[in-house]
């Protein structure tokens, strides 16, 4: 096989992007962590389902969004109904699955941690970057997220 290797932009970039893939996403999760409790999981869980209609979202289809396996989603959405975040529900449309619900008390959590994420975030990343580097971001971030497996 011919590899194409890396030229030394190509290589520079794409180790300082990875270096941004462990960085942002450790120090924003500890962040979250001291101050809520929540993992980024957990906030991810909670945040999606408070934005779907009766607070209600079907596992597998959370499971996709998160690039989990619905087994993984399932064992940590069971934790997380241990502490009364959500509940679990019957799928009418998939025997197998489950719908998960945002609890009044899940929601309340996520409506006491959201304040200091955002001061994470803020501090942490938008801070940093100027309107027309943040468009640039989200054009380019949408444009390689979105490319089919």
């Amino acid at each position: 096989m011919d590899t194409a290797w890396l030229s030394e932009d190509e290589e520079r970039a794409w180790r300082a992007f990875r270096r941004l893939l462990v960085a942002l996403p450790a120090r924003i999760g500890r962040d979250l962590a001291r101050d809520s409790g929540l993992s980024p999981a957990d906030y991810e869980v909670l945040s999606t389902l408070s934005e779907k209609p009766d607070r209600r979202w079907a596992l597998k289809d959370l499971a996709a969004k998160m690039e989990w396996s619905r087994s993984r989603l399932s064992h940590h959405a069971a934790r997380m109904q241990a502490r009364g975040l959500i509940e679990k529900e019957p799928d009418p449309q998939d025997a197998r699955g489950c719908i998960l619900h945002l609890t009044d008390d899940g929601f309340g959590v996520l409506e006491q941690a959201a304040p200091y994420h955002l001061v994470s975030v803020r501090s942490r990343f938008l801070a940093h970057v100027s309107a027309d580097e943040l468009a640039t971001l989200r054009r380019l971030s949408t444009r390689i997220a979105d490319l089919p497996d």
